[in-house]
């Protein structure tokens, strides 16, 4: 099987510059891989494939040709981890002799969690239970040093990280049961290679049918963590744990938003820019993952003109997401985002718009948020974000129009409760 071209998120050296995130690469899925502990998932637990197709949603289920790396389709393709339900997570903190681990390899752990199981939490409105496991308590010494392995920014599972992968195996021999797991997470000592201020080396392999096996199963779906995100705002301690909740999004079939000129989402979603304050997956992504059910989607896609109430992403209940079919591939979505949940620096609450592509590549733009505000600088105060579209969203009495097709969203107005009542116009 060919692998695709790496996808990398580079830091660029000028202070003030949009700072780019960790790198992943998304690997081709044909084999379902995931594993885990059958007495701890609800017969209902849904995976990220499982988004059940309706007559009413079938237009807004939009889906790209094969071959396209993480499609933003619906349902997500087999492979990946499932995203809803109890999902154990096996996480190991590791070290070289030409890296030692500095303190305890459990405070290495608790950088990272309990925050980043109470992201998905909150994200997922509860549906997603995600227990950390660490069997090893300790700094695991691999049997070679760091620079011996010959890993570069997103390199692919050869050859520098199928040698680790193979030590991490030979050095757990008889101390873990992989098959209990549904996803792996390596958290390497951050003295091992560079800061990331400088260099990105975190990485995610995704749903990889060609990936080492262990007790029998693929370990297809691994997320490597080096140093943590900083963004030189002084939230580094508090936020940059969201480097792993980034990186874990992949190994539920999620793709990288940004580009390689900054991103097409900005700072509305964690799979665009996961450094400085808070920020949530846009609806479309709770979508896929299973996390909002299909009755919180309203699906246009007759001609004429509809009212919608949307309630804000952050709360549970109520419509979440509106979607608009342009074709079987495109379509433009709207939803409402307000300072609150995961979502803590909106500066702008209102309705985000933007567009989902199903045919376009992780790493390659395949979500286009519509600014309302263009070329105004933004509203956050958030040093290294895309500061531009942090007012991108529309408030009462304005009106997005596509260009393209004559779409036509209008937000009309506000309601005491803080749902947003909409008219959608579908030439």
């Amino acid at each position: 099987m060919q692998q695709p071209p790496t996808e990398r998120r580079i830091r660029t050296p000028r202070r003030g510059a949009l700072l780019a995130s960790a790198t992943a690469l998304a690997l081709a899925v044909t084999l379902t891989a995931s594993t885990g502990r059958p007495s701890d998932r609800s017969p209902t637990a849904a995976g990220p494939g499982s988004v059940p197709r309706t007559t009413a949603l079938g237009p807004c289920m939009i889906s790209g040709k094969s071959g396209v790396q993480m499609s933003e389709g619906i349902p997500t393709r087999t492979g990946y981890a499932r995203s809803t339900g109890i999902v154990h997570a096996l996480t190991l903190m590791i070290d070289f002799s030409d890296a030692p681990g500095r303190g305890s390899a459990m405070d290495r752990f608790h950088e990272f969690f309990p925050q980043t199981a109470e992201w998905f939490r909150v994200g997922s409105y509860g549906r997603l239970d995600y227990r950390a496991k660490t069997p090893i308590r300790q700094w695991l010494r691999m049997p070679k040093p760091f620079k011996k392995y010959g890993i570069e920014r997103g390199a692919p599972f050869e050859p520098g990280y199928r040698g680790l992968v193979d030590d991490i195996i030979k050095t757990t021999d008889g101390k873990i049961d992989f098959r209990d797991y549904d996803l792996v997470n390596v958290i390497v000592t951050p003295n091992a290679g560079p800061s990331a201020l400088d260099t990105v080396l975190s990485v995610t392999f995704a749903g990889n049918e060609d990936a080492p096996v262990a007790d029998g199963v693929p370990l297809a779906n691994a997320s490597f963590v080096y140093s943590r995100q900083d963004d030189g705002s002084g939230s580094y301690a508090r936020t940059g744990y969201r480097v792993l909740p980034h990186e874990n999004g992949h190994v539920f079939g999620l793709p990288d938003l940004y580009t390689q000129d900054g991103g097409g989402a900005g700072h509305w979603d964690i799979m665009s820019e996961d450094w400085g304050a808070g920020n949530d997956l846009l609806g479309w992504h709770k979508w896929k993952l299973g996390w909002l059910d299909n009755r919180q989607v309203s699906c246009v896609s007759r001609p004429g003109t509809s009212d919608h109430v949307l309630t804000p992403l952050e709360s549970r209940g109520g419509t979440k997401l509106a979607f608009v079919p342009l074709d079987g591939r495109t379509g433009i979505a709207v939803e409402i985002r307000t300072r609150g949940g995961n979502d803590e620096d909106v500066c702008r609450p209102g309705a985000l718009i933007y567009r989902v592509d199903a045919g376009i590549d992780t790493g390659h733009g395949p979500v286009t948020v519509y600014d309302s505000t263009h070329d105004s600088g933004g509203c956050t105060r958030s040093p290294n974000v895309h500061a531009e579209l942090s007012d991108a969203t529309f408030t009462p009495g304005q009106t997005f129009t596509d260009p393209k097709t004559g779409t036509r969203i209008s937000i009309h107005s506000r309601t005491p409760d803080g749902n947003y009542h909409l008219h959608i116009t579908r030439p």
